[in-house]
């Protein structure tokens, strides 16, 4: 017995198929016009972002969520940090919005040092926060632009409990200092309580379940709850290192 091939569609495939053909008959032009338009807006924010970032010499990003308010702990744990590396004569970059990068922007402000922020436009939580210092806010379009910015002058990273973003950020900075595409710079998870079951996580799963990872990798990466941890932690660091652009 032969069996040919089912011609029949259901609604659901005739309606792909529809949709397909839909697309190779769309004409492209407005398409590609405003991809072209796309490559100046995305160059005029790389241009802005190391023009700025340039000038205002040796920073430390700290990275956080949105949503954490005034009074919470990780809050004001975030503004001390800030407040003691600006005493250090750091500068401080955030993501420019509330929450924790309010408490970064805020500590910086308070201790007289250079508060930076770089913010982007969302469909919520994201609003420039009022501690940001004159001439050092920039609105990006693209988190991916945004995210070279947080990571070429910065001479280390904070990371403050977060969601999905911060998470982000996390791995996106684990990797490059993992895979050495920039300087080896100091990357520090504040918090115990909130990273503790993560790293467990890696090192258990992604380490010696799966190997995935290699055993120096989580050795990079250290976990603190106080203020004055974190900073000496990166006083150490930068008696044995260079500061500089990172890549």
């Amino acid at each position: 017995m032969i069996f040919k091939a089912r011609s029949y569609l259901g609604p659901g495939e005739r309606n792909m198929k529809e949709q397909l053909n839909n697309i190779k008959l769309r004409d492209w032009t407005e398409t590609r016009a405003h991809s072209s338009w796309q490559i100046f807006k995305i160059m005029a924010e790389f241009v802005q972002g190391f023009d700025m970032l340039a000038k205002v010499g040796p920073c430390v990003c700290i990275f956080g969520s949105a949503r954490t308010q005034p009074g919470h702990k990780y809050y004001e744990l975030a503004v001390e940090i800030a407040r003691l590396f600006a005493e250090e004569g750091f500068g401080i970059i955030t993501g420019g919005g509330p929450g924790i990068m309010e408490a970064g922007n805020k500590g910086a402000h308070f201790a007289g040092g250079r508060s930076i922020g770089l913010n982007i436009e969302l469909p919520f939580e994201q609003h420039v926060n009022p501690f940001i210092e004159h001439g050092n806010s920039i609105n990006f379009d693209y988190f991916f632009v945004r995210k070279v910015m947080f990571t070429k002058y910065a001479q280390g990273f904070i990371m403050m409990p977060g969601g999905w973003g911060t998470m982000d950020e996390f791995f996106e900075v684990a990797t490059l200092i993992q895979t050495r595409k920039f300087t080896q710079t100091p990357m520090v998870c504040v918090g115990k309580a909130y990273w503790s079951g993560l790293f467990q996580w890696m090192r258990e799963v992604m380490l010696e379940t799966e190997g995935n990872i290699s055993p120096g990798d989580l050795e990079m990466i250290k976990i603190y709850d106080t203020a004055e941890e974190v900073v000496a932690h990166f006083r150490e660091f930068y008696t044995h290192n260079k500061l500089g652009p990172n890549f």
